[in-house]
């Protein structure tokens, strides 16, 4: 067993060795070789790296929907292409009401909490003197954080009683704590939207920009459902509120709270069997499945550019490997007579193949990292090991792919003729 490790460690030292020794004979000649396979590695690793770091990007500023939620509302998210869009049938579905809210809340056993949500954009915000423009104002119920998270830097969140009674009380987000109270603590503080006055009682932490525009918290002012309708009339002929539903755990994909809920919403709304849903389930799952589908896309083509680099790469170690064992023919004749096996001469010439080949999968790997060591303020890009690992796996089948032939042709040589060649 050991005499077998050793043999393999010479065979790797020799292998680099002679990868050396091409490298420095024929300088020119394998680093414009290698060049195909370093910019092919460069092309896949740098598209995984962006792709994972849009991704990332992209969940990252989603959470504002929530994980495992689904949402009962007038309009699907996403349409199938093959499906036409029927916004006219959408657009008179009724609106979700306080009374079906309360009802699902009520008999929803599947959910682990439930909520109302309702909003209204482009408000201004007064503060004395101050005021603010483009603020969401957000209407919820008492188990919206328990749906979606409400992180606090300041304060408190709302109680049961000030739920039930409708207090004018508000959670602001860090963008409005830092424009009206630039110098002072907003807790306690009373702010004015529309006329109507609200009592800041939390302060979320900042999420700063995001690639949705206004759905970031920082510009949000949340107050009871109640309070909300103070300000704007909400329900059958007001705004529409949404009715969202967190899933459980041992609920893979809400299949069980999808269908109570649309159980339970066709009987509250007298719908026959023969009649089609009037309202939409949306799940935050479509999104993810959208982006993993554009993101499959950008892989694949991120295979098929760096692949045409790699193909060039491959014949071009694949040259080099057919000079060196035409260069090294009486070597081999003379290892074969003193007994060296016929795999330990494929080896030899398989493994610098693959030494090569990981010499240009090495560089484009570090031309990656140079670019991810570039401060970016959009995407923060980050190579992580799967993607370090992805690059080396491809360059060792591609030095296998390409020192293959080579090495079986040098294996196979008859050692008189071998020695004899010179």
């Amino acid at each position: 067993m050991l005499q077998k490790i050793g043999l393999f460690f010479h065979l790797v030292w020799e292998s680099i060795y002679f990868a050396f020794q091409a490298l420095r004979t024929n300088l020119l000649r394998t680093t414009l070789s290698l060049l195909g396979v370093m910019v092919g590695i460069f092309s896949i690793v740098l598209v995984f790296t962006i792709v994972n770091a849009l991704e990332r990007s992209i969940r990252e500023d989603m959470a504002f929907v929530g994980n495992n939620v689904i949402y009962v509302q007038k309009f699907p998210w996403i349409f199938d292409g093959n499906t036409e869009f029927k916004w006219w049938v959408y657009f008179r579905r009724p609106n979700n009401t306080i009374e079906e809210f309360k009802y699902l809340e009520k008999n929803v056993m599947e959910a682990a909490a439930t909520c109302l949500i309702v909003a209204r954009g482009n408000n201004t915000l007064k503060y004395k003197n101050s005021s603010i423009g483009g603020i969401v104002l957000m209407g919820v119920s008492y188990q919206y954080s328990k749906v979606r998270d409400v992180e606090l830097v300041q304060g408190r969140y709302f109680t049961q009683q000030e739920m039930e009674s409708a207090r004018s009380v508000a959670i602001v987000g860090s963008d409005i704590a830092e424009t009206l109270f630039p110098k002072e603590s907003p807790i306690g503080k009373i702010v004015r939207i529309k006329g109507n006055s609200f009592q800041i009682i939390g302060i979320m932490k900042k999420e700063g920009a995001n690639m949705f525009g206004d759905t970031s918290n920082d510009i949000r002012l949340i107050v009871p459902y109640g309070a909300f309708t103070k300000v704007y009339t909400m329900g059958i002929r007001g705004i529409a509120p949404s009715i969202a539903f967190k899933g459980r755990d041992d609920d893979p994909g809400q299949i069980a709270l999808e269908g109570e809920v649309k159980s339970l919403l066709r009987a509250k709304r007298q719908l026959k069997p023969t009649e089609e849903d009037d309202f939409a389930i949306n799940r935050t799952e479509s999104f993810a499945k959208a982006i993993s589908s554009l993101f499959a896309i950008l892989e694949t083509a991120g295979w098929i550019i760096g692949g045409f680099s790699i193909l060039v790469g491959g014949f071009g170690i694949a040259n080099i490997m057919f000079v060196s064992v035409k260069e090294r023919t009486n070597i081999i004749g003379i290892q074969k007579s003193l007994g060296a096996k016929d795999y330990f001469i494929l080896f030899q010439f398989l493994f610098e193949a693959i030494f090569l080949s990981m010499i240009g999968g090495l560089a484009g790997i570090g031309l990656v990292y140079l670019i991810t060591a570039i401060p970016q303020d959009f995407l923060t890009l980050g190579l992580s090991w799967g993607n370090i690992t992805t690059g080396l796996n491809v360059a060792v089948i591609v030095g296998v792919a390409s020192g293959i032939i080579p090495a079986y042709l040098a294996a196979r040589m008859n050692p008189v003729d071998a020695i004899r060649s010179k």
